[in-house]
């Protein structure tokens, strides 16, 4: 019988390491990507995932963070946690849809809470998309793409 150590079992193979490090076709280098949540956990989980991929990430834990942020680093995509302390995601993607400067910065919102209402209101406030937490990595990126290919041709 074989016998195995515990790092092999979960070990990558080297095929899976080099697929994983190259970035995806069409993610043009060089684009940012902010993202805004109070759990540092997500923004930790976010940041390796969307980095890993190629992309540039830049963090804020607020509302007002993330308006100050995005005015000054103008991002090509903002990812915006519902529920936040003082500015909510809800407030924050307005200001920043009626402020000339980065109305044209498309925003996915996300949100543990799973109600349509969510979704709804998001529509209504110019967000382009909503991503459920806990997140799908194949999901987050089908999303992030799509906006990104939009504002491109846009």
């Amino acid at each position: 019988m074989q016998r195995f150590k515990f790092r092999d079992l979960f070990a990558r193979k080297p095929a899976q390491r080099e697929r994983r490090a190259k970035p995806r076709t069409g993610t043009p280098r060089g684009t940012t990507i902010l993202v805004v949540d109070d759990s540092r956990t997500i923004q930790f989980t976010l940041k390796k995932i969307l980095e890993q991929d190629g992309y540039t990430i830049i963090v804020a834990s607020d509302g007002m963070q993330a308006i100050d942020t995005a005015k000054s680093h103008a991002p090509d995509l903002i990812l915006m946690d519902v529920i936040m302390p003082g500015i909510n995601g809800f407030r924050a993607t307005r200001i920043l849809n009626n402020d000339e400067k980065t109305a044209d910065i498309p925003i996915i919102m996300m949100s543990a809470d799973e109600q349509a209402m969510q979704e709804y209101w998001v529509s209504k406030i110019g967000a382009k998309d909503f991503l459920n937490k806990p997140f799908v990595r194949a999901e987050l990126f089908q999303k992030v793409e799509k906006c990104l290919r939009v504002k491109l041709v846009a």
